[in-house]
Order: structure tokens, then sequence, then C-alpha cells
């Protein structure tokens, strides 16, 4: 399986979250470091240890 990370540099740091889950943030000092927390996020979610999740829907658009 794939998946995207959206992120962004914010004051030294790697800001972002899986392209699905826009309401589930994290950081890390690293791209690494913030790949790690993310997919620990995305586990949780898989495994119901995070209640009422929704994906976000994406859609591809040719600009």
């Amino acid at each position: 399986m794939k998946t995207y990370i959206v992120y962004r540099e914010e004051g030294g740091w790697y800001v972002g979250h899986i392209q699905e889950y826009p309401d589930y943030e994290s950081q890390g000092k690293t791209l690494e470091e913030l790949k790690k927390n993310l997919l620990e996020i995305y586990n949780d979610i898989k495994e119901g240890l995070i209640a009422n999740v929704k994906p976000s829907k994406v859609l591809e658009l040719a600009v």
C-alpha cells in the first residue's frame, strides 16, 4: 500500500499529516522522524485506537 504525507517546514521542524487524515498532524526534527510519527498515528487509526476517524477523499485535478 502507498499513501502520501503532506508537510511543511516550520521553525526548524517538519510538520505534516497523512493525506487522507489531515486532522491528525505530527512533527519531527527530520523527515524520517516525521514519517515514523505519522506511521504510528496511521497504525493507531487502523487498529481502532482513535475513535470516529473518517478519511478525507482525494481528487486529482489537472491544471
